[in-house]
C-alpha cells in the first residue's frame, strides 16, 4: 500500500504572515510530495510495501541512506505541519507542569527553541521531546528523525531547512524562528505526551 500526501490540517492562508500560502504550497505540495513519491517508488515490490511508514524508516536506516532520507523527512513534515496551528494553542496542565519544571515557562522554553534553531548548523529539526521520562530540546542534522528512537517521544518539531522559510524571510532563520514561536500547536503537543507513545503517520 502506498503512502499518500496528507492534507494539510488547516488552509494554507492559515498560517499567515509566518508561513506564506506560498511557502506552504511549495514546501507541502513540492517538498513533501517529492519525498512520498520516492519513498513509494523505494518500497514498491519489496517487503516494506505493506509495513508503516515508522517500520520502513527504521529498517532503512543504517541500511539504505536514500530510502531513509525520503521516508524520515516524509514522517517529518508531516508531524511538522501538525506542529503549527493558525492561533497558539494552549498546553494541558501536565505538559505545562512538565515545561516549568524544565524551562521555567512556556515563553522560556520558546526562546530556548529559537536559540536551538539559530544556532542549528546547516539544515535540519528542533524537537521537543520526552526522552526517557524527562522534557527535552533536541535537534536532528538533515533528513535525520526522531520517529523511530527508543524511549523518545517527539511532542512538537520546526523545520530548519531553508525551504520552510526562504521566500518568506530569505536567509534569517532567526526571523522565522520568532515568528513561528506564535504558531506552536501546544495542543497537539499536549495530545503527544497524554498518548506516550509516537505519532503515527496517517496509513
Amino acid at each position: 500500500m502506498a503512502f499518500e500526501l496528507i492534507d494539510l490540517p488547516y488552509d494554507d492562508t492559515a498560517l499567515e504572515p509566518a508561513v506564506s500560502a506560498k511557502t506552504l504550497s511549495f514546501h507541502h505540495g513540492k517538498h513533501h510530495k517529492a519525498y512520498i513519491d520516492k519513498t513509494n517508488a523505494a518500497i514498491e515490490g519489496t517487503d516494506l510495501e505493506n509495513k508503516s511508514l515508522e517500520d520502513v524508516i527504521a529498517a532503512a536506516r543504517d541500511s539504505n541512506q536514500g530510502l531513509f532520507n525520503n521516508s524520515a523527512q516524509s514522517w517529518n513534515h508531516g508531524f511538522y505541519w501538525h506542529s503549527m496551528a493558525p492561533e497558539e494553542t494552549t498546553a494541558s496542565d501536565e505538559l505545562k507542569s512538565m515545561i516549568e519544571s524544565a524551562f521555567g515557562s512556556v515563553d522560556d522554553l520558546k526562546k530556548k527553541l529559537a536559540e536551538s534553531g539559530a544556532g542549528h548548523f546547516a539544515s535540519g529539526w528542533v524537537w521537543l521531546a520526552v526522552k526517557n521520562g524527562e522534557l527535552t530540546i533536541a535537534e536532528t542534522h538533515d533528513g535525520d528523525t526522531l520517529a523511530d528512537q527508543d524511549g523518545v517521544n517527539p511532542l512538537l518539531v520546526i523545520d530548519l531547512w531553508e525551504h520552510a522559510y526562504y521566500l518568506d524571510h530569505q536567509n534569517a532563520r532567526p526571523a522565522y524562528l520568532d515568528a513561528v514561536n506564535g504558531k506552536l500547536n501546544w495542543k497537539f503537543a499536549s495530545e503527544n505526551l497524554a498518548r506516550g507513545t509516537t505519532w503515527a503517520y496517517p496509513a
